[in-house]
């Protein structure tokens, strides 16, 4: 009896152990598993946040680019093209004269030149941005286009315009310049419409439609090809930097339609 008893105990402390041990291993296994996970997730943060440092890296030194590409525009080859243009103005030419309307011509075509010349760097300029506003700068760009002739153009501006921070209102910039040269490019489309929606919970908007020829969105995202999809992954690099979201609805000879949403903007 007291053998059996003895038995019984040993045997049910053994269990006991056994079930100890086996929910220690199960333990320690759960534990470095959420430990794996952690790490892992750790890394994946540290990851995008060296990708994005490097993204933004690239980004700015790209618009340090632009900035320095401009101010040489405007300083060199603008300041050239305004002596040339007076030297012109300066000749002593009757309207009799058989070079009187090639130089008039010259002339003509040196106007433009440095219109464009300066219509380019403004756009290349993004200072102008935080001095104007990014609904400004779009609303210049676009009658520049309108006037042009190339597109019917149109823009509306809706909501109390507040504030954007300026690295983020510069990624918005070249963002719709990026769509805009696109709809210019690819779309043959006869007309643009362009809209900034201020929200109320200092979220923004930025919509653009065209009535163009449309593309397979998916396909363009996954095209491997170095020309193929650039503009799209510049936008989506830059929206990623912001904290924007991009929704793009096209079909085939009906159109585009690219809506970019910021989130609301906090002060910073």
């Amino acid at each position: 009896m007291y053998k059996n008893t003895e038995i019984y105990f040993v045997t049910i402390v053994g269990i006991i152990l056994g079930l100890l041990l086996v929910s220690f291993i199960v333990v320690m296994l759960v534990m470095y598993n959420r430990r794996q996970q952690k790490q892992e997730q750790e890394m994946e943060k540290v990851k995008k946040m060296y990708e994005n440092e490097v993204l933004r890296s690239q980004l700015e030194i790209q618009e340090n680019t632009f900035k320095t590409i401009s101010q040489e525009l405007h300083d060199n080859i603008g300041q050239l093209l305004s002596v040339v243009k007076l030297s012109l103005s300066a000749l002593p030419l009757e309207k009799e004269h058989k070079a009187h309307q090639l130089v008039q011509h010259s002339q003509q075509v040196l106007n433009k030149a440095i219109v464009d010349l300066s219509n380019l760097t403004k756009s290349l300029y993004t200072d102008r941005i935080a001095d104007l506003g990014l609904a400004d700068c779009i609303r210049y760009e676009l009658n520049s286009l309108n006037n042009s002739g190339l597109i019917q153009v149109q823009f509306s501006v809706t909501g109390n315009e507040f504030q954007i921070p300026e690295q983020k209102a510069i990624f918005l910039f070249r963002m719709f310049q990026e769509m805009l040269n696109n709809v210019l490019k690819h779309s043959k489309a006869t007309s643009v419409v362009v809209g900034l929606n201020y929200l109320q919970d200092k979220s923004f908007e930025m919509k653009m439609e065209d009535n163009g020829i449309g593309f397979d969105v998916q396909g363009k995202k996954l095209s491997q090809g170095s020309s193929k999809g650039v503009g799209l992954k510049s936008m989506f690099n830059r929206a990623k930097l912001i904290d924007a979201d991009i929704d793009i609805s096209s079909r085939l000879n009906n159109g585009t339609c690219i809506i970019v949403h910021l989130l609301p903007q906090k002060d910073e």
